[in-house]
């Protein structure tokens, strides 16, 4: 019976990595549960009482499950725009990469990979407010745009790998573009359809420097930008805002686990292709 030697140099990184992850967590959760004298006498002592009373505190004065709903809106339609126009868009690119005008388009897009946000910033807000999509409709077309670029360049490298004698045979069958897309395209994009919509909906869902720009109706206020309810000019109320911290990261928590395994199997199934 052979026995399976231990890679120590890997172990060591891996324990080393899991302590850099975990150990914020431990810190945040402990604060969450606190009070103020409990924070001043050790930050990462246990609590000699857990302070469960923080959480709802913290939704009243953020108003959670309305800025909760406000995320949720702007991370769905994010997700289902980006993956359909983004789909749409390379699959258009990566089948007419030979001629000069797509490669063109193509290169277009990559470039805008590489230029940051704070240069565009105070213009793109200037031009959002004179037409009217300084809200969440325009933050909604401002993260598909953005992440147009990205996507396209991970779009037309997958679609690279799906034999074009696929679409042929379907031709001869007498399907139509539309058709092929939908039918016999798209589902083979599964992989990557789920790279980026959990991509885009880390963003949107985390995202605070888009929100804080675009976003001056405080009832359109998403969950990152409440967090600044705690923070005054001269104090920052900890045990509210971390508990605030974990309420806001709980749905994306919860949203993976219940979508890991599809997520597993999907990357699986694009390697096994």
């Amino acid at each position: 019976m052979s026995r399976t030697k231990t890679n120590w140099v890997a172990m060591i990184y891996l324990i080393i990595g899991a302590i850099f992850i975990l150990f914020p967590i431990y810190m945040a959760i402990m604060v969450a549960l606190k009070n103020p004298q409990e924070i001043a006498q050790s930050i990462l002592a246990f609590p000699s009482t857990l302070h469960w009373g923080n959480f709802p505190k913290a939704m009243a004065v953020t108003h959670y499950f309305h800025t909760f709903l406000n995320s949720a809106v702007i991370t769905f339609f994010a997700v289902v725009f980006s993956v359909l126009f983004s789909s749409m868009v390379s699959y258009a690119i990566a089948r007419n990469m030979k001629t000069k005008l797509f490669k063109s388009i193509y290169y277009y897009f990559f470039a805008a990979m590489f230029v940051p946000f704070p240069i565009l910033m105070l213009p793109l807000v200037r031009q959002m407010s004179h037409i009217g999509l300084a809200n969440i409709v325009g933050l909604i077309v401002l993260y598909l745009v953005y992440g147009l670029s990205q996507n396209i360049f991970l779009y037309v490298g997958y679609l690279k790998s799906i034999p074009v004698e696929l679409e042929e045979a379907a031709y001869v069958d007498g399907a139509g573009k539309w058709t092929i897309f939908w039918k016999v395209i798209f589902p083979l994009m599964s992989p990557m359809n789920a790279t980026v919509a959990i991509l885009t909906a880390i963003w949107a869902w985390n995202d605070f420097m888009l929100p804080v720009v675009m976003l001056s109706d405080p009832n359109q206020y998403t969950l990152p930008l409440v967090q600044y309810a705690f923070q005054s000019q001269y104090s920052t109320n900890y045990n509210l805002a971390f508990a605030s911290y974990l309420l806001a990261l709980l749905p994306m928590v919860i949203l993976y686990l219940i979508f890991q395994k599809w997520i597993v199997n999907g990357v699986t199934q694009g390697a096994i292709k």
